[in-house]
């Protein structure tokens, strides 16, 4: 890693959560963030919750639609827009996205098709934490804005919504416990 990275700590008192989080400058205005969150829910519900892909918008911060528009095998092309406030004025953004399922390895890999970004990929990961019950949820996410998309302004954004989607989807893991 470089200089240009930052990492953080955010704790949810409420949950005695924490979210480790990573930020990294690359060329081009291109950023990569990667967030880590431990819970106690299982393998299986957040597997069923990550890839319920018709329902993520109902339980994950900021995302208006998600619809499932082709899947074969292991193989799920997916349609999202996501929204954002930013200093008064409503941003969005529209993504068809290429993702792979690797449930043995709790893997679901992405990347861009096409949509509003120039990049966008990264990948959910269910790895279970050794000795214990319990599991971590690690997203990871590289995306490079389009020229009309100011990435130094929508970077701290960016790292919220991370934090926000990962404790969407523990939340409703929990919720959902099989």
């Amino acid at each position: 890693m470089n200089n240009s990275q930052e990492s953080e700590d955010h704790s949810k008192n409420n949950d005695y959560q924490t979210i480790e989080q990573t930020m990294e400058k690359l060329s081009g205005g291109t950023r990569r963030l990667a967030a880590q969150l431990t819970t106690s829910a299982s393998f299986d519900s957040l597997w069923n919750v990550l890839t319920d892909y018709d329902r993520l918008n109902l339980y994950i911060p900021n995302l208006l639609s998600s619809k499932k528009i082709y899947q074969k095998n292991n193989n799920v092309h997916l349609k999202q827009v996501g929204a954002q406030d930013f200093l008064g004025m409503k941003f969005s953004a529209e993504v068809t996205i290429d993702l792979f399922e690797d449930k043995e390895l709790g893997l679901l890999k992405f990347s861009l098709i096409k949509g509003d970004f120039r990049k966008f990929e990264g990948s959910w990961k269910i790895q279970n934490i050794k000795d214990t019950s319990k599991n971590s949820l690690i997203y990871d996410l590289t995306v490079q804005g389009c020229q009309w998309m100011p990435i130094g302004m929508i970077e701290k954004r960016l790292k919220k919504d991370l934090s926000e989607n990962l404790l969407a989807v523990d939340k409703q893991a929990k919720l959902s416990i099989n």
